[in-house]
């Protein structure tokens, strides 16, 4: 694996194996009640970091978007992954029809892909994950992690703590 620290709170992947990777060692400091915003444009990666995340959290079944089911429970693991793709959403009411509100904060954690875009009606305590192209190389990959709130502070914290321990 070479993912690596490249700035403050700031990882590269280098490769999709690199992103998923990395999901996975966010999955091992993950509890109940945390929620992770990924952003960043189409093809970026979210959907294989979200498979890293699945996979370290111990469930074997297959990560999809759920672009078009909007959520989709990922239960095989040490706690559920409720995983929302908030993309075709307009509107800050058709949150509620979701399920979002069942889950976010309590059981498990949440993972919103697009959710930025809604974030006044969510959640103060959220971890923002933005992946983005590095532009000279289309494989690779840089990760930014931006905590909001004690918790998320804490998260950021244990996921740098990690990666660090893997050089």
């Amino acid at each position: 694996m070479t993912l690596k620290l490249v700035g403050e709170r700031q990882f590269e992947s280098a490769c999709v194996e690199d992103t998923i990777a990395f999901g996975e060692l966010v999955a091992s400091c993950l509890d109940h009640g945390d929620v992770l915003v990924l952003s960043g444009g189409l093809g970026v990666g979210k959907t294989h970091f979200t498979k890293g995340v699945s996979s370290g959290l111990g469930d074997a079944n297959p990560v999809t978007s759920p672009t078009f089911a909007l959520m989709a429970v990922h239960d095989g693991g040490r706690i559920p992954l409720f995983h929302f793709d908030l993309y075709r959403l307009e509107h800050a009411y058709q949150l509620e029809d979701t399920g979002i509100f069942d889950v976010l904060g309590y059981e498990g954690a949440c993972l919103l892909e697009w959710g930025e875009q809604f974030q006044d009606e969510l959640t103060d305590d959220y971890l923002g994950v933005t992946l983005a192209r590095v532009e000279s190389d289309g494989d690779k990959r840089v990760i930014t992690l931006e905590p909001h709130g004690a918790r998320a502070e804490k998260l950021a914290s244990e996921i740098e703590s990690a990666v660090a321990g893997l050089a």
